[in-house]
């Protein structure tokens, strides 16, 4: 604070990320980074770039290509009372380790009867918009979300990517914390004593009382773009940030559907089985009768992802699909 005045510094999102590892190794030695490229190269995403250099080859390991065989050692790790972090470049990758995350790191507390925690943190990158094909424009955060016995994080600002992590290092079960590829570069401002943020509650980013737009992660910016654009035509959009994909702050979202009684659910993830289509059926156990039209989701078109830019833009959500619907919502019964 200066004069009464909070201090905010420009970072990138990849910055953030950076600090809160960094801050994480400086204030507990458990702590250690691993995974594949995340020493020499700095990380697939420059997201570890210079912290081989600072914290040595014992804190930022290298990892060989075999997911299933360094998360299993991550969870070992954990076992053993270290606090690791791992890196999977990207959740496409991660189902290669799906067996170690569902059926060792999600259920060792249930299967040993409380005995044993696994205080775990794997991080990944999600997400599609970058061009780089179908085996790597995946957005599977929802099916982890589908499983008990671990948290699911999507942090979309920078205060959340940089505050997020230390709160999830202090949980003793697992934590996957999901980054979208495509805000690395975004740039944000952070207060300069920015730290540790909660990591399951829903956010308000936008008060509206027409529509509410439900979303996270970079969905959460169309979101915000297209709840700009509806305010010029005098529709009022409240955009609401899951943040924490499991367990679901339905309250936050619950009550703000309860003012607006509308709601379009935005998810990058595929419609069939998606994450939206949960949050659809919650708001219709818990707000139907608040509801003055039928909740609606905008997902991404149910195909591999395209590589041609164009394609691949018209598969994803994007804001003027965004304004549409939630204008047709808002007229149908004006």
């Amino acid at each position: 604070m200066t004069n009464g005045v909070e201090t905010l510094r420009k970072v990138t999102y990849r910055e953030a990320v950076r600090e809160a590892i960094r801050e994480a190794m400086q204030k507990d030695t458990r702590v250690f980074l691993m995974g594949e490229d995340v020493g020499h190269y700095g990380g697939c995403f420059a997201v570890s770039k210079g912290l081989l250099e600072e914290f040595g080859p014992e804190r930022i390991r290298d990892t060989p290509l075999s997911e299933s065989g360094f998360v299993g050692a991550g969870i070992g790790a954990a076992l053993g009372g270290m606090r690791p972090i791992v890196e999977i470049m990207t959740v496409n990758f991660s189902l290669l380790a799906a067996d170690q995350i569902i059926n060792n790191a999600a259920v060792y507390l249930h299967m040993s009867g409380g005995l044993f925690n696994v205080p775990l943190v794997i991080r990944s990158a999600t997400g599609g918009g970058r061009q780089v094909g179908a085996q790597h424009s995946r957005s599977l955060e929802g099916w982890f979300a589908h499983i008990p016995g671990i948290k699911v994080l999507s942090p979309a600002t920078v205060e959340d990517a940089r505050g997020m992590l230390w709160t999830a290092l202090e949980d003793p079960d697992p934590v996957l914390i999901f980054e979208n590829s495509g805000l690395y570069n975004m740039e944000g401002m952070l207060p300069a004593g920015a730290g540790a943020v909660d990591i399951d509650r829903a956010r308000v980013r936008r008060e509206g009382k027409d529509i509410t737009l439900i979303s996270y992660s970079a969905s959460l910016f169309k979101s915000l773009d297209a709840a700009e654009i509806l305010s010029r035509e005098g529709i009022e959009a409240e955009v609401i940030d899951l943040r924490s994909l499991r367990p679901l702050d339905e309250k936050t979202f619950l009550d703000s559907v309860a003012k607006t009684h509308r709601a379009l659910v935005v998810d990058e993830g595929w419609r069939t089985g998606s994450l939206a289509a949960e949050i659809s059926a919650r708001i219709m156990e818990g707000a139907f009768y608040e509801l003055d039209a039928p909740v609606e989701r905008l997902c991404s078109a149910e195909v591999p992802m395209p590589y041609a830019k164009h394609l691949e833009e018209a598969a994803l959500p994007q804001v003027d699909k965004i304004v549409d619907l939630a204008r047709k919502m808002v007229k149908a019964d004006g």
